[in-house]
C-alpha cells in the first residue's frame, strides 16, 4: 500500500513539475517582459524630449532668422529716402552733427590740458606730451584708418 501511494504521489509530482516549471518561467518571463517594456518606455521619453529640443531649436532658427531679415530690411530702408525733404536732411546730417560735437568737445578738453600744463609752469614740449596720451593715439589711428580704410571700400565698390 505505501508503494501504492508513494507511486501514486511521485507520479503526481512529476506530472505537476513541469507545470510548476512553465509557470516559474512564465513568472520570470513577465517580469523579463516588464523590465524590456519600462526600458523601451525610458527609450521613448529621451526620444520625445530630443525631439522636442530639436524642434526648440528649429523653432529658434527659424525666429532667429525673421530677426535677421527684419533687421537687413529695417538697415537697407534706413538708406532709402523717404521723400519728405526736412527729414531726409534731418536723417543725413545727425550722424556728421554728433560727430562734430564730440570732436569740438574732446578738441576742447586737450586745448584745457594743454593749457593747463603751460600755467602749472610746463615747456610747450612738456604740455604738448601731457595733452596727447598713448590712448589718444590709438584713437585717431583707429579714426584715420575708418575714414581712409572706408574710402578704399568705396572706390572697390564703384
Amino acid at each position: 500500500m505505501i508503494e501504492t501511494l508513494l507511486g501514486g504521489l511521485l507520479g503526481g509530482a512529476f506530472r505537476l513539475a513541469p507545470e510548476l516549471l512553465k509557470w516559474l518561467d512564465r513568472k520570470s518571463e513577465r517580469g523579463h517582459e516588464l523590465a524590456m517594456q519600462d526600458k523601451a518606455l525610458e527609450f521613448e521619453k529621451v526620444r520625445g524630449a530630443s525631439r522636442m529640443a530639436e524642434i526648440g531649436a528649429t523653432a529658434d532658427a527659424a525666429w532667429n532668422t525673421g530677426a535677421m531679415e527684419a533687421f537687413k530690411q529695417a538697415v537697407a530702408g534706413q538708406g532709402r529716402p523717404s521723400g519728405v525733404k526736412w527729414a531726409d536732411a534731418l536723417s543725413t546730417s545727425v550722424r556728421p552733427i554728433i560727430t562734430y560735437w564730440f570732436m569740438a568737445l574732446y578738441c576742447a578738453a586737450k586745448a584745457a590740458a594743454f593749457v593747463a600744463a603751460l600755467n602749472a609752469g610746463a615747456g610747450w614740449g612738456a604740455a604738448v606730451l601731457a595733452a596727447w596720451s598713448d590712448a589718444d593715439q590709438a584713437l585717431w589711428s583707429g579714426v584715420l584708418n575708418f575714414w581712409f580704410v572706408g574710402r578704399v571700400f568705396e572706390r572697390a565698390r564703384s
